[in-house]
């Protein structure tokens, strides 16, 4: 009887910026939520979820940010990608983190997989900056915001990236 080795998988990840005014791009506000019921639980981290077989990274962001928040995005690209491997839970994924704006700005995401999604917060890039920097401080130890292991990379593997249009 032969055990399957656990494979790499593709994860797709979103930054839903909260305006596509020329005012953000210096420290851009974007989507964040807190994982619950999953590998990552208690982590916070943009929309996304699984590439589909044949789809693209911008067709999933756009599938996975309508299923998850409720909102319409437009304008989505690629960014930028991690290499995210969890030894705690076994799991191994590149992710493929894209950029994009809501196709109406004053729409507010909703939580539509509460199973999921705890919340959703619009947080700005210096914040996500400073929580990376708490955290690596901490050393495990209890932070206010956790944050899911490919946002912590797209930080350490990729530092000149910022989320912009």
């Amino acid at each position: 009887m032969s055990t399957e080795a656990p494979k790499v998988r593709v994860g797709v990840g979103a930054f839903v910026l909260e305006s596509s005014s020329q005012q953000s791009r210096g420290n851009p506000r974007f989507l964040v939520g807190k994982r619950i019921n999953s590998h990552g639980a208690g982590t916070w981290a943009t929309p996304g979820g699984h590439l589909e077989f044949g789809e693209t990274p911008e067709i999933c962001a756009a599938r996975e940010v309508l299923e998850e928040t409720g909102l319409k995005v437009t304008n989505v690209r690629f960014l930028t990608a991690t290499n995210d491997f969890m030894p705690a839970d076994n799991k191994h994924y590149i992710t493929l983190f894209t950029v994009c704006v809501r196709e109406n700005d004053g729409e507010e995401p909703q939580v539509l997989e509460p199973h999921k999604c705890e919340a959703w917060e619009w947080a700005s890039w210096e914040n996500l900056l400073g929580w990376v920097k708490l955290e690596a401080e901490a050393q495990g130890g209890i932070v206010e915001k956790k944050l899911f292991t490919p946002l912590l990379n797209l930080v350490r593997q990729h530092p000149g990236v910022k989320p912009g249009l």
